[in-house]
């Protein structure tokens, strides 16, 4: 058998879509559908394009095609495709199919696009998980504040963060937000979690430090304290700001259900030789 790389192997496929209005298109698969990069050629636009993980889709402008070409499909997998369909419901997306298992053995979903073209989101067969299991245990309660100095020793301390222990340095560090809330136990009025926002209330804001007792963890505390921040930034934040945070890859797919995109950044950590 012939070695295949040999002879010039493709290695991507990247499908050209007609469409009527190439900044309108480009803008909705960044902005509804979450594809972190995107591009258009010409001005105005008269060609673009999307790219998310190695997954890229191109929009050429032929409002005739477009039109006649209403009703097509394209399939899109997912690793991460409960989170995905997290963010679609987040984001408004026409989901015009529910997310189901399927008899075939993928589990999927269809969104109809701005252009009206079908988009076929699909992955490994989900769970049968109630949606019970995913409400908040009823003994814990999130509270719009800070946590205390103390409260947040001891998370940070629970989750093995010891360059936030020295007391100085917590004052300073919560100083700074401008939202805050806590997870509490109702029977013991003790804190198991928190969540901080910061920002320059007009441009920028930043999600830190949310953080889970590992007693509670897996219990749904986490997604209710970004509930809780979501909410705020969505009633009080300013039109148009950017919100970010920095995570690792393993976490990515929880914050993107509420509607966090990947995106590149780059970091710099001070390191002083201090006595």
């Amino acid at each position: 058998m012939e070695n295949t790389e040999n002879n010039g192997a493709p290695s991507r496929v990247e499908p050209i879509l007609a469409a009527s209005n190439i900044s309108e298109t480009v803008q909705y698969w960044h902005d509804t559908l979450g594809f972190p990069d995107k591009w258009t050629w010409g001005e105005p636009p008269n060609h673009g394009g999307v790219s998310w993980n190695g997954v890229a889709i191109q929009f050429s402008h032929n409002p005739n095609l477009a039109s006649v070409s209403k009703g097509n499909a394209i399939f899109i997998r997912s690793k991460k495709l409960e989170a995905l369909h997290n963010l679609h419901q987040r984001k408004n997306a026409e989901i015009v199919e529910p997310l189901e298992n399927r008899p075939w053995g993928m589990a999927s979903y269809t969104v109809r696009e701005i252009n009206g073209y079908y988009v076929i989101f699909a992955g490994s067969p989900i769970s049968d998980r109630k949606e019970s299991s995913m409400e908040l245990p009823p003994a814990v309660r999130i509270i719009d504040r800070l946590p205390s100095i103390k409260e947040y020793q001891h998370l940070a301390s629970a989750v093995g963060w010891s360059a936030y222990l020295n007391e100085a340095i917590l004052q300073k560090l919560l100083a700074a937000p401008l939202f805050a809330v806590v997870a509490e136990d109702s029977g013991t009025n003790e804190a198991i979690g928190c969540a901080l926002l910061l920002g320059d209330n007009a441009s920028f804001y930043y999600i830190k430090d949310v953080i889970v007792d590992p007693a509670w963890q897996n219990k749904h505390v986490g997604t209710a304290l970004m509930k809780a921040l979501t909410h705020w930034l969505e009633n009080n934040a300013a039109n148009n700001a950017l919100v970010g945070l920095i995570t690792g890859e393993t976490l990515a797919p929880f914050y993107q259900q509420f509607g966090f995109v990947p995106a590149f950044s780059m970091v710099r950590y001070i390191q002083r030789n201090e006595k």
